[in-house]
């Protein structure tokens, strides 16, 4: 039996999730600071994706698609700040159709960060077998790749509120998003984790491949290359892992458990762990790849000084950042 006239609010009661009614300081602070990592998150990606934009260097398929893990971390920033901006009190005030918006957010920026890393498993599979350091892949296979990662994710984010959902099953209904499906909570949690341990155990492979092959290679510059770039990949994936794991399996318990998961009461800080994934990325670049950091320099001497042409002299910062570092 289908029901579609109860509102947010009812299946907030229905699996006993408390809506409050006043905010407290402690939501204010909550609520200010992390609107100030979702600026910074936005900022920080947006200054990774120039810079790839920007560094002829950077033209590879690898950096497109580094690229593109920004914009989806970028995402996840603006997402996060919906989020905290539709919370709280605010939350009874939602229709059902805006609740599903605000998830749908969080889910499509997951699905972009884990197709993205898959994607860069192939790519550093193509290439790591003949020790390059970029692959021969086109452009516009690169650009293919990454539209059809951006579809699979908003069709991933759009699932819950179409089809699979708990209005017609109110005993189904999860406690931690509790428009959702608990199998549909399962099945998402699962998914992702059987995606982690994968890309754990293939970039496990590669890197000891490349460590490998790099002791007997004469060519000793590219292997240092390879080998730095797949530290940093590694790096990022770690963190990715780390940050996302928790929440996934908040979730996987709350859809096997129900209410006898107690799932809410990590709700929260799996949250703020999550969210910090995103502004991550930019600091593993900055400590990592002196390129890219000698980039992030350009860019923030041009902001400084007010650049009018910025595309002329971005060039002449980037000359001057790498004779000056």
């Amino acid at each position: 039996f289908c029901n579609f006239l109860h509102n947010v609010t009812f299946f907030y009661n229905l699996v006993g999730k408390k809506i409050s009614t006043e905010w407290t300081p402690r939501d204010s602070v909550v609520i200010g600071l992390g609107l100030t990592v979702c600026l910074i998150v936005v900022l920080a990606n947006l200054m990774v994706m120039i810079a790839i934009f920007k560094n002829q260097r950077f033209h590879f398929p690898i950096y497109y698609l580094l690229s593109n893990m920004a914009a989806a971390d970028l995402f996840a920033g603006v997402a996060y700040a919906n989020l905290m901006l539709n919370t709280g009190p605010w939350t009874s005030k939602l229709t059902k159709e805006q609740w599903y918006i605000r998830g749908a957010l969080i889910d499509i920026s997951l699905t972009a960060s884990v197709a993205n890393l898959l994607a860069v498993a192939v790519e550093r599979h193509q290439t790591i077998m003949t020790m390059q350091q970029h692959s021969k892949m086109t452009k516009r296979r690169v650009l293919l790749l990454i539209v059809c990662i951006w579809v699979v994710s908003i069709l991933m984010g759009l699932v819950p509120s179409t089809f699979w959902n708990c209005e017609c099953d109110w005993n189904d209904c999860s406690t931690v998003a509790p428009l959702y499906s608990r199998r549909f909570l399962i099945f998402w949690a699962v998914l992702n984790l059987l995606t982690f341990f994968i890309m754990v155990a293939m970039y496990t492979r590669i890197f000891c491949y490349v460590r490998y092959q790099s002791r007997y290679s004469s060519r000793h510059t590219s292997s240092q290359a390879v080998d730095n770039l797949m530290k940093t990949i590694f790096l990022i994936l770690g963190a990715f892992v780390i940050c996302w794991t928790p929440g996934l399996v908040t979730l996987l318990l709350d859809g096997l458990l129900g209410k006898a998961s107690h799932a809410n009461a990590f709700e929260k800080f799996c949250l703020v762990i999550a969210e910090c994934n995103s502004m991550v990325n930019p600091i593993i670049y900055s400590l990592r790849d002196e390129e890219m950091r000698s980039t992030f320099k350009s860019i923030l001497c041009c902001l400084c000084r007010g650049c009018s042409g910025f595309t002329l002299t971005i060039k002449m910062c980037f000359y001057y950042s790498h004779n000056h570092v």
